[in-house]
């Protein structure tokens, strides 16, 4: 696949999500459209959105409830499209979502691979594909970015390091949507900064490319080490999206 290729994929993929055509993420005007569930949608998404920012780029598209419809559009038409996803403006929009008991929850951002680099890298110890059956005893809170205990299912591919037999780095692949592979990575502590992160991802990358699938890579925006990650593997910054929940859903993430 071409980076065009790859690039029209996760577009039709994020239509699929938001509820817009593809083309909406290439035009110089924002958009908004209405959430609804959609089977072929990302297969960890709770639709429909209340409300939820995508920027490819050159624009946001807003797939939101029907409720919030007005005051999103005024949000994302008032400020460039990213300062939209930042402080201070961020805070205009969270005083506009308590008013329906909802706030600014998710922020991420999303990595594709770029084929004019990228390249499957070598390891200083062994690696292995691994199949659902060799990893299934590997879900354990140290490989728990690798791999998802509730979306078992959705665990396809895995590739490991191991040092004299024993497992120390696991990239894990989801089946997140039909066209595209999600891929999440874990290395023991004592292992980390001898490149076995990167080599990991960009075989396992290398592995789902070769499926004629599109892998792809998520980390909040905040998190340096796993941003590093993605680039050392072969991965460019593709888009980014923001979502809202719930303030009880996000109590609950806080421990509230």
């Amino acid at each position: 696949m071409t980076n065009r290729e790859i690039l029209e994929i996760a577009m039709r993929q994020s239509a699929i999500d938001s509820n817009c055509r593809p083309e909406d993420f290439l035009s110089e005007q924002n958009r908004v459209v209405i959430s609804r569930p959609n089977p072929g949608a990302r297969r960890y998404l709770e639709l429909p959105f209340f409300c939820d920012l995508t920027s490819y780029g050159n624009n946001i598209v807003a797939s939101v409830s029907k409720e919030a419809a007005d005051k999103v559009r005024e949000y994302i038409d008032r400020y460039p499209a990213e300062h939209c996803f930042e402080t201070p403006h961020l805070h205009v929009l969270e005083k506009s979502l308590n008013e329906y008991g909802m706030g600014v929850c998710f922020m991420a951002e999303y990595f594709l691979p770029d084929i004019t680099v990228f390249r499957p890298l070598d390891c200083a110890y062994q690696t292995r594909v691994l199949m659902p059956d060799e990893f299934a005893e590997y879900y354990l809170p140290q490989w728990s970015n690798a791999l998802c205990e509730k979306r078992k299912h959705l665990d396809r591919l895995a590739v490991g390091a191991f040092d004299c037999g024993e497992l120390i780095g696991l990239a894990g692949a989801s089946a997140d949507c039909d066209s595209m592979w999600q891929i999440g990575i874990d290395v023991l502590p004592s292992y980390r900064r001898k490149g076995i992160a990167s080599a990991l991802t960009s075989q396992l990358a290398a592995e789902i490319l070769s499926r004629g699938l599109v892998p792809f890579y998520c980390c909040a925006w905040s998190n340096i080490k796993s941003a590093r990650n993605a680039v050392r593997s072969g991965f460019r910054p593709a888009w980014v999206q923001l979502t809202a929940k719930t303030k009880e859903a996000i109590g609950k993430m806080n421990h509230n």
